[in-house]
Parts: structure tokens; C-alpha cells; sequence
């Protein structure tokens, strides 16, 4: 059961890591949704013991791409090559919102490693065609809420995913899971981890209307042990 933690700098990655988490998703502007974090944090979190998947996202808001955004893409994807980061995060769609099979294919190929197509999932107009199309392009998962805003929320879509993927690639549950509802989430036949950001708020009293998220190593810890309590 792979507790996966996103991360938003080198801070959280060693806290996610210190507490029991089994694999980073390194981003970098938190407010935006997560963009491609800077070289040197990869870097960084790279002298941790444990699996980092980069975002390959240029930018916030839809997942729509200009040829200059997805030339960025590409530049970004051989610096992870060239860093031996352990996997890349990204997702684009076309225009009517599904996904862009030949943009996708040019990056899977040019990474030629694993791959999770993320939260641009949420956002096609067919999930379940959506799904076929990634297993054939060749994503090792998917990260999804399920096309709702939280993965409980989305559950039922989520089970749904499951049953048809057939094990041919990962579904993996994120947005909004906490030490709440992660039990209701690891009740689904089929699911073999989780995502969250496990994130709180620091706040900068000194610097007016300053704040950071940082992984909070507690919930991490206690996530760690009810997912180890999993039969």
C-alpha cells in the first residue's frame, strides 16, 4: 500500500520521507495546483532514499498547451533525465477535453520511463474512454478524485476506474484525502495506495499575509500506520 506525498519543496520531501511516506511527488507552486518544481530542488530531494516524481506542468490553470508551453515540457522532461528523477507527473488535453494522445505519446517516448498522467483526468469529458486511451499509450497510473473536487467525493467513480482498468494500470485516489476519510478510501477492492499532500500552514506574522504549506510529519506518521494495518 504506497503512501504518496506531494510536496512543494525539500522541506516537505525530507519531512514526507522522515515520517514514512514511499514516494515524492515534487511540484512547485502550491496555490496554482502544482508546477514543474526548479532544478534545484530536484537536486536536492534526490539525496533522499526515496522515489521522486517531478510535475511537467508549465503553468496553473487548464491543461491546454501552446507549442511553446509543450517545447517547455519537453526541455523539462530531459532535465529530469539528466537528474535521474524516478518519475514525471503530467497530463494534457485538447481542446474539447480529452486527451491528447499525440502530445502525450511525444513525452512518454521522449521519457521513456514511468509516468502518471495526473489531475487533468478530472477534467475529461470521458473518463472511462480517457482510461483506455492512457492504458494504450503506455501511463503507469492515474492520479484522480474521481471528476469531483475530493477522491471521497469521487468514490464511486473511482471504483468504478478500478474495475475497468483490470490491473492494466494504477488508479490512484488524491484530493482532499485526510486521516478522516483515508478509511473510507482504503475500503475500495482494488486500490494500492494514496495521495495527499498531508499539508498545514505556516504562517509569517512578521511578512503580512505570508504562509508556506508544509507536510505536516504527524499526519504523515499516522497515515503510515493505518495503512500498515491493512490486511
Amino acid at each position: 500500500m504506497i503512501l504518496e506525498i506531494g510536496c512543494n519543496s525539500f522541506a516537505s520531501a525530507q519531512i514526507a520521507f522522515e515520517n514514512g511516506a514511499d514516494r515524492i511527488e515534487l511540484f512547485s507552486d502550491w496555490h496554482a495546483g502544482g508546477c514543474t518544481p526548479s532544478i534545484g530542488s530536484i537536486k536536492a530531494c534526490k539525496q533522499l532514499n526515496i522515489p521522486i516524481y517531478a510535475i511537467i506542468r508549465p503553468r496553473g490553470g487548464n491543461f491546454n498547451y501552446t507549442d511553446s508551453e509543450f517545447e517547455i515540457m519537453k526541455s523539462d522532461i530531459i532535465a529530469c533525465k539528466k537528474y535521474k528523477v524516478d518519475g514525471i507527473v503530467f497530463g494534457i488535453l485538447t481542446n474539447d477535453q480529452k486527451i491528447d494522445s499525440l502530445r502525450c505519446s511525444e513525452l512518454i517516448n521522449l521519457w521513456n520511463g514511468p509516468a502518471t498522467f495526473h489531475r487533468a483526468f478530472d477534467s475529461v469529458a470521458e473518463p472511462f474512454n480517457a482510461l483506455e486511451t492512457l492504458i494504450s499509450l503506455g501511463f503507469e497510473r492515474i492520479l484522480t478524485s474521481g471528476q469531483h473536487d475530493t477522491a471521497i467525493a469521487g468514490i464511486n467513480i473511482i471504483e468504478n476506474l478500478l474495475d475497468a482498468s483490470k490491473k492494466r494500470i494504477q488508479i490512484l485516489p488524491g484530493a482532499g484525502i485526510n486521516l478522516n476519510n483515508v478509511g473510507d478510501i482504503l475500503k475500495v477492492k482494488g486500490i494500492e495506495g494514496i495521495h495527499t499532500t498531508a499539508n498545514s500552514i505556516l504562517e509569517y506574522p512578521e511578512i503580512a499575509g505570508s504562509t508556506q504549506s508544509i507536510v505536516d510529519g504527524n499526519v504523515v506518521k499516522e497515515l503510515r500506520t493505518i495503512m500498515d494495518e491493512i490486511p
